[in-house]
């Protein structure tokens, strides 16, 4: 591990201006590719005190053993050289979305003398038009096949079509319709290539135009009673309609535009993008990158842009890009594109209508990718024997821990304060074993109390099940051995809290892991090990060590840590508003003994509501049907010594009621809150 100040410029040595610099390791291979505005301020911020620099950012600067810069006359240069640097040194510390060269493109080879259709994947070929990227190489296929109907394009191979010249009969497909065959010289050079222009106009949007033609072209065959021919076209019509309906009209004023969305979470990014030409859906890609350098939304949006327009020019480059936040500062960016393409480029992010509309489809595309991507990565054996081994070696373990337990605590202000145990056996989720806490030693918000409480309670549940089935009096057994049916209840069904994990990890850093590990101390328990995952900077907290172990950014067991922790954070925090939600549909009526559900409703919709209720007199009560002299003053009772209620708030509209609505009921959704409070509890739900 190298000291940074061993290599750090001298005062004075970098220049004010802006430019592109490379961090270079001992072997003297690049390892980080960056830009600034200004260098010495941007390369100033690498040196400070490495406590204060974030824990990704710490490793690269350590890592590094000089540091070089390369002076730029504007903004844009730089960010065309920082691309250049990136493709070409491929430096590990900085984001590289995983390549989409698998994604099949639809691809009109315009620079041979007779152009053909084809289904093309790869590097882009100079000449080529492309349209796409497609998700699959049959629907390309579909579409093509529709297509050629109309335009009746040359599809064969370089060498069907030399054979076909020779022999001069054409393949399948010119004895069908469905190619012009130039092969046999049916049509010109000029007039195959002219197909195969109009049949780029189609797909790239301008369809009106030929749709329009054709259905003249039929009305004048009709007149002229050409009925076969009126007939033809009306089928080539129906097969142009048709090949549009595979991509629905996303946006009716036809525009051409690339959405870009990012799901994101603190280890991994997804990026889905949709290719939008003439207002309809025309491809869709999508890309994953590991976050290994400390990088912002906006900053996944500018790498995003450079990757997918690097090597694009002319039209390939759409006049409007959405996406959901801007480079900082995004005039670089935007003059760049605007280079790339040769006309004004708009980067935006969508505030209403129908883009904003279809940015929030790409962004559940986006947020699906990503849920996709963790249970393929979690669910390969290899992967999890991998992130169980580095853990035990991160944590200084025995053997890898089998089964881990992890705790969290979610609360709202302090009220309802709830606790949740999640159980990962061999890497993988065991639902039926997950528990959840009502925290009840005391009132308040203490997460550190809270979570010594919850970790009491679970294990001394542990030992009262050892101590009850006989295990500690039976000293014969080897480590991890059980006698039959020792963990059993009556039923056959295993027991709770029977089972202790090898692992426990807690939500928090250094206080909530003393908590658990004195609660475990106080309880005897010795063999189990602890450790905290803190969310804002992915540590791992042991107890009694002042630093925490840093995991490697691309490590396994990081990762399955990360997704232990966010399911217990998950359960809890689902646990937790279900509470609140249950005593916000509270009723007086709840707590009057004898009153059931059936009452309750003919009393509510006796009288429209609580409080008119409240007003009535014993006799009036006594009208509905069911309701005794008995228990119609034990409703009157209750309901007088039941506290006033406060201005009830509509949780749709954030409206204060002035009175409660005619006919709610015990199960309302109203909320005995402030309004000025609601946005402000959802932000503190913890």
């Amino acid at each position: 591990m190298a000291d940074p100040s061993s290599y750090r410029p001298k005062p004075g040595e970098i220049p004010d201006s802006p430019g592109v610099y490379k961090f270079r390791d001992e072997h003297h291979r690049v390892i980080y590719v960056g830009k600034a505005k200004s260098l010495r301020q941007r390369l100033a911020s690498y040196f400070q005190d490495l406590a204060g620099l974030h824990p990704r950012t710490r490793t690269m600067v350590t890592t590094a053993a000089s540091v070089e810069w390369t002076v730029v006359s504007t903004e844009v240069e730089a960010l065309q050289l920082e691309y250049s640097w990136i493709k070409e040194y491929d430096p590990r510390f900085n984001v590289k979305y995983r390549d989409d060269k698998s994604y099949p493109y639809l691809a009109v080879t315009m620079n041979e003398d007779f152009p053909r259709v084809q289904v093309m994947r790869g590097h882009k070929r100079k000449g080529v038009r492309y349209f796409g990227p497609y998700g699959h190489a049959w629907a390309i296929r579909d579409t093509v096949d529709l297509l050629l109907r109309v335009f009746p394009v040359r599809t064969c191979s370089a060498g069907v079509f030399k054979n076909a010249a020779r022999t001069g009969r054409p393949c399948l497909l010119g004895y069908i319709g469905k190619c012009s065959a130039p092969c046999v010289e049916r049509v010109s050079a000029e007039e195959h290539r002219e197909l195969a222009e109009e049949f780029c106009d189609f797909m790239a949007g301008r369809t009106g135009t030929y749709i329009r033609r054709l259905e003249r072209q039929m009305t004048d065959a009709a007149e002229e009673m050409e009925y076969e021919k009126a007939a033809r076209l009306r089928d080539d019509i129906g097969a142009l309609k048709k090949a549009m309906e595979k991509n629905a009209v996303v946006l009716a004023d036809a525009t051409d535009a690339d959405l870009i969305a990012v799901a994101e979470d603190e280890l991994e990014a997804a990026v889905q993008i949709f290719h939008v030409r003439g207002g309809r859906v025309r491809g869709q890609r999508g890309w994953v990158t590991d976050k290994v350098e400390a990088v912002t939304t906006a900053d996944l949006v500018e790498h995003a842009l450079q990757q997918l327009y690097g090597e694009e020019t002319g039209d390939s480059v759409p006049k409007e890009v959405l996406v959901p936040a801007l480079p900082d500062p995004v005039e670089p960016v935007q003059e760049w594109l605007t280079g790339r393409r040769g006309s004004i480029v708009s980067l935006r992010i969508p505030q209403r209508g129908d883009k904003k509309s279809l940015m929030e489809t790409v962004q559940r595309n986006a947020q699906q990718s990503l849920a996709l991507h963790k249970t393929k990565r979690a669910s390969d054996l290899t992967t999890r024997s991998r992130a169980l081994e580095e853990i035990a070696e991160a944590l200084d373990l025995d053997s890898a821990p089998l089964r881990i337990e992890c705790y969290d605590i979610s609360h709202l202000q302090g009220d309802d304060v709830v606790a949740s145990m999640v159980v990962f056996e061999d890497g993988l989720q065991r639902k039926s074993e997950y528990r959840r806490f009502q925290i009840k030693s005391f009132e308040g918000q203490d997460d550190v109390r809270s979570m010594h409480e919850v970790i009491t309670r679970r294990f001394r549940r542990y030992l009262s099940e050892k101590e009850r089935t006989g295990e500690w009096a039976d000293g014969d057994l080897k480590d991890g051995e059980l006698r039959d049916g020792e963990l059993k209840d009556d039923e056959g069904r295993p027991k709770r809290f029977a089972y202790p994990p090898q692992l426990v990890v807690v939500d928090g850093g250094q206080p909530q892991v003393a908590a658990a590990k004195k609660a475990l101390d106080e309880l005897g328990i010795d063999d189990i090990a602890v450790c905290g995952l803190a969310k804002r900077l992915e540590e791992v907290w042991l107890p009694d060590d002042g630093d925490p172990v840093v995991l490697p950014r691309t490590s396994e067991g990081l990762y399955l840590l990360q997704r232990v922790r966010d399911e217990a954070h998950r359960f809890a925090i689902t646990y937790q508003r279900t509470k609140r939600a249950k005593r916000f549909r509270a009723s007086p009526l709840d707590d009057v003994a004898g009153l059931g559900e059936t009452r309750k409703q003919a009393l509510i919709k006796h009288f429209g509501s609580v409080k008119k209720l409240r007003s009535a007199t014993i006799d009036q009560i006594c009208e509905v049907p069911g309701i005794g002299r008995k228990t119609a003053e034990t409703i009157a009772v209750a309901l007088a010594q039941a506290a006033p209620a406060v201005p009830a708030v509509n949780t749709a509209t954030g409206e204060i009621m002035e009175d409660e609505e005619p006919g709610t009921t015990a199960g309302s959704s109203q909320e005995p809150v402030s309004a000025g409070t609601l946005d402000e509890r959802r932000g503190q739900e913890t």
